[in-house]
């Protein structure tokens, strides 16, 4: 069975019109075979009829003695009818120019009677002392019957497919709006939750349709309850965190002992690294959350730029990154600051977790992909795929909070973008590289 409902509908509903008709011209055959059948008789009976009076009057007017008569024919045709016309004593008096005496039995009985090969009539007059045989070939009839049956069956060629065709229109016309309400589901991106059409849609499919708004109204309020949390208790440890880091670092100045001034050195990269876990949570709420698009698009290349100049600047990225740009803009409609977040965390993510002192390579092409790759062992397929989830550093001991590749992923995915992490680097043995893939669009008029 097809999987598709409209091909389903038009399967049955075609197999049901089909067999109709198939049954309604077996049926108009057998009804027209044995109208045919009581035609043909009919005509056996009044050919009997009208010969035997003028064959009895030729009869009786000849002499005593005569011969057997044939009647002579004035041209050559196909004679259906043969007859022969005897005595009471079963000598044939009178024949057809075509009749040939073993297609009729000697003793018929009156009325109708079939042989293998012919159809009989067997009429008598002058108190049954003169009788009359007329014979009709049972392949005429049957010839007859076959000609009729490919004249009805050669517009039921054509009727079915045409009907078939009809039954697939009146489908596909009737599942339109089926049709509309999926296309119309497909196309959204992974953050439009907003309610899918539910006008005009057929008494069947509109509560699916209205089901379908009260799942995405529940799942769109437990998703921003989610990052509304998230945002907000980031949002929230940033002052306090930042309140104990000053304290912190005040105290390992003024700190005279050396274990505590050691203690306090451990809790200052403690609440460093909790603040940039709530940094890092808080991109993750923004990207999560939508509004990820700009109105008008811009050119990527120099966010890109900035992004990689301020990390260069800093120490341990100092003569690490090599940028490399198309000549021509490359435009797209996501929004900057959602493209610089990602380009920092996939650069950041090679500089930490590539090979120490090795470059990170930062390559943009013209149709929009942005590439990051650095040095380094290759990694396994199914680490590969657990790398894109939150929290998932994989087999490394440098310092950081394993969103980074979900913060990028996130992004990518809320513009219709992808972010496909491949190892090792196409046509190295080893290495790392992050393709963050984003629809390029053509440059504004005014470019």
């Amino acid at each position: 069975m097809p999987r598709s409902l409209q091909w389903r509908i038009s399967l049955w509903l075609g197999l049901c019109v089909t067999l109709l008709w198939v049954a309604a011209a077996v049926l108009t055959a057998q009804r027209m075979r044995h109208e045919m059948d009581e035609v043909f008789d009919s005509a056996l009976e009044e050919t009997a009829q009208r010969i035997l009076p003028l064959a009895v009057l030729e009869i009786v007017g000849r002499e005593e003695g005569d011969t057997t008569q044939r009647i002579a024919t004035l041209r050559r045709h196909d004679e259906y009818f043969t007859y022969v016309v005897r005595n009471a004593r079963g000598e044939v008096l009178l024949r057809s120019h075509s009749a040939e005496d073993s297609v009729f039995p000697p003793s018929s009985k009156l009325g109708f009677a079939d042989t293998p090969t012919h159809r009989l009539y067997v009429d008598a007059a002058l108190q049954g002392t003169v009788t009359i045989a007329v014979a009709e070939p049972l392949a005429h009839r049957h010839a007859t019957a076959r000609q009729a049956l490919i004249g009805l069956a050669l517009p039921l060629a054509l009727v079915i497919p045409l009907s078939l065709l009809g039954v697939w229109a009146v489908v596909r016309l009737s599942t339109a709006p089926v049709r509309s309400l999926r296309d119309d589901i497909a196309v959204r991106g992974t953050g439009d939750l907003s309610p899918v059409p539910s006008s005009g849609l057929p008494a069947e499919i509109g509560p699916v349709a209205e089901a379908v708004n009260h799942l995405l109204d529940r799942l769109r309020r437990a998703l921003e309850a989610e990052r509304s949390f998230t945002a907000n208790a980031a949002h929230e440890l940033r002052t306090p965190v930042a309140a104990a880091l000053a304290q912190t670092q005040r105290l390992i100045a003024e700190a005279q002992d050396a274990a505590l001034r050691e203690r306090a050195l451990q809790i200052e990269t403690a609440l460093r690294r909790l603040s940039r876990l709530a940094e890092k949570l808080m991109q993750l709420a923004r990207a999560e959350g939508g509004r990820l698009r700009s109105e008008e698009p811009t050119d990527i290349g120099q966010t890109v730029t900035l992004v990689v100049d301020e990390l260069g600047r800093s120490p341990e990225a100092s003569g690490r990154i090599a940028l490399s740009l198309p000549d021509a803009a490359v435009w797209s409609d996501i929004n900057p600051d959602a493209l610089a977040i990602a380009v920092r965390n996939l650069v950041e993510n090679g500089l930490k977790h590539g090979a120490p002192g090795g470059t990170v390579a930062v390559a943009l092409s013209a149709d929009g992909e942005l590439m990051v790759s650095n040095d380094g062992p290759p990694f396994p397929p199914d680490l590969l795929e657990r790398l894109l989830r939150p929290f998932e550093r994989g087999r490394t001991a440098a310092d950081g909070t394993g969103l980074g590749l979900a913060i990028a992923r996130a992004i990518a995915s809320g513009v219709g973008g992808t972010l496909v992490l491949t190892s090792p680097v196409p046509g190295e043995a080893g290495g790392f590289q992050a393709r963050f893939c984003l629809p390029a669009l053509p440059p504004p008029a005014d470019a």
